[in-house]
C-alpha cells in the first residue's frame, strides 16, 4: 500500500470518532429548541379542554398531538419550574358546591404532551383567570376574577396541590359602575427575584405590592403597598422587563399602557409614562389583553381586541418609555393571548372568538411581525405556555 493511501486511512480512522462525536452537541441543540405547546381553551362549544402540540423552534414545525387533558374552562396554565407538572384554573362559578372556581395539577408526559390529572381544590373566588408558580416551585398563585380574591396554594410532594394557605378578599368600587361595579382581581405574579408578588384588579384600578416568604408562602403589604393607575383604566395584566428596572400594566378599560420604573431593591414602582395601544384614527370599541416583553428587552408587544391586532413597540433602553412601532392584525377575531416561544423567534397569537392561533415571525432588530401562515385551527383558545422537550 503506498504512503498517501495509509496517511488517508489513518486520518479516517482518527477522525471519524470526532466526527461522531461533533453531532452529539447539534442534536442536543436541536432537542433544546423542541418545545410541547399547551393551549388552555374555553368549553363551552366545541372545546373540551387542553390541547397539545409539538414544536421545533428551529424549523418552525407544528405537530398536533390532540387532546391533552379534559376539564373545564382551563382558560390560563402555569407550568412548574421543574417542566414536570403544569397547573390550569377551571373559570368557573361552581366547584364541589362552592361559589368558586378550581385550580388543578396536572403531570407532564413530555413523550406524548399527554396530561394526568394529580388533583384538583377550590380556587376560593368564582371565576379564577390566573395562575402562576414562584419560582422556587412551593406555591401555585390564583387570580379570582368574578370572587375578586387572590389565593396561595402549596405545591405538595408529586406536584399536587394543597388546600389554600393564604387569600385575601378585596373590597371596594371602579369608577365604572357597569365594569368596576366590584374587586376584580385578574392577574398575581412574583417579581424577577421571586421577593415580592404584585396583584392586578381591574375593578379596583390598582396594583397591591406584597412582600413574599417563600419559605412560607406569605403575603405581607409592602409599603407603599398599594399603586394605583387611572380611574376607569381597567388594568388587566403586568410584566416586568428583562433587565428588572422596569415593568409594564395594559390596561384593557381604556386600551393603554402604563410604563413603570422599578426598584428591585425595595419593590417600590413609579409611573413613568401611559400609552395608547390603538392607531389615532381608530374610533371603534376595543378592549386590551395581554401584554409581553421581548427576550431581549427591546420590544414590547400588547393585543387588542376589536382592533384585532398586536401593537408594538420599542422600549427606550435608558427610561424603559414607549414608542409605537406598529399595528399588526391577527387574522382572527379578538386576541385574548398571545406568547413569544423562548427563542424569542416566534409570536403565537390565540384568536379566541375565531377559533384560530396565528403564528407570526419576530425581526430581533426592528421588533416587527410577519405572518408565517401558519394557522393552528383550535375552538375558544385562550393561552399558550411552552414546556422544553429533554
Amino acid at each position: 500500500m503506498k504512503r498517501i493511501d495509509r496517511l488517508l486511512i489513518l486520518i479516517v480512522v482518527v477522525c471519524a470518532p470526532l466526527f461522531s462525536l461533533g453531532a452529539t452537541p447539534h442534536s442536543a441543540k436541536t432537542s433544546k429548541r423542541s418545545y410541547l405547546v399547551y393551549v388552555g381553551t374555553y368549553t363551552a362549544q366545541q372545546s373540551k379542554g387542553i390541547y397539545s402540540y409539538r414544536f421545533n423552534a428551529t424549523t418552525g414545525h407544528l405537530a398536533s398531538l390532540g387532546l391533552a387533558a379534559e376539564t373545564s374552562n382551563p382558560s390560563f396554565l402555569a407550568v412548574h419550574p421543574s417542566q414536570n407538572f403544569l397547573y390550569a384554573v377551571s373559570e368557573t362559578g361552581k366547584f364541589q358546591n362552592q361559589s368558586s372556581g378550581a385550580v388543578s395539577a396536572f403531570a407532564i408526559d413530555r413523550s406524548t404532551g399527554r396530561l394526568t390529572l394529580l388533583n384538583q381544590v377550590a380556587s376560593r373566588g368564582a371565576d379564577p383567570c390566573y395562575v402562576a408558580v414562584d419560582k422556587t416551585g412551593k406555591y401555585v398563585l390564583v387570580a379570582n376574577y368574578g370572587g375578586g380574591s387572590v389565593a396561595v396554594f402549596p405545591v405538595l410532594k408529586g406536584g399536587r396541590l394543597g388546600e389554600a394557605t393564604r387569600v385575601l378578599q378585596y373590597k371596594g368600587t371602579g369608577a365604572n359602575p357597569e365594569r368596576q361595579q366590584s374587586p376584580h382581581a385578574h392577574w398575581i405574579d412574583l417579581s424577577p427575584d421571586n421577593r415580592f408578588a404584585i396583584a392586578v384588579d381591574l375593578g379596583l384600578d390598582r396594583l397591591d405590592l406584597y412582600k413574599f416568604d417563600s419559605t412560607k408562602g406569605s403575603l405581607v403589604p409592602n409599603h407603599p403597598a398599594v399603586v394605583q393607575v387611572k380611574p376607569g383604566a381597567g388594568v388587566r395584566h403586568f410584566e416586568f422587563h428583562p433587565s428588572a428596572r422596569f415593568a409594564y400594566a395594559v390596561n384593557e378599560m381604556d386600551s393603554s399602557v402604563t410604563s413603570f420604573s422599578y426598584d428591585p431593591a425595595r419593590g417600590v414602582l413609579h409611573e413613568s409614562q401611559t400609552i395608547s395601544m390603538l392607531p389615532k384614527d381608530f374610533s371603534g370599541k376595543n378592549d386590551a389583553a395581554e401584554i409581553q416583553v421581548h427576550p431581549n428587552g427591546k420590544f414590547l408587544y400588547a393585543s387588542n381586541r376589536g382592533h384585532d391586532s398586536i401593537a408594538v413597540f420599542s422600549v427606550d433602553p435608558a427610561k424603559g418609555t414607549l414608542t409605537p412601532v406598529e399595528y399588526v392584525p391577527t387574522q382572527g377575531k379578538a386576541p385574548r393571548y398571545f406568547a413569544i416561544d423562548p427563542t424569542g423567534s416566534r409570536l403565537f397569537v390565540a384568536n379566541q372568538n375565531s377559533g384560530n392561533i396565528m403564528v407570526f415571525h419576530i425581526d430581533p432588530v426592528t421588533g416587527r411581525l410577519t405572518a408565517t401562515g401558519q394557522v393552528l385551527e383550535i375552538a375558544s383558545p385562550v393561552c399558550l405556555k411552552f414546556v422544553a422537550i429533554k
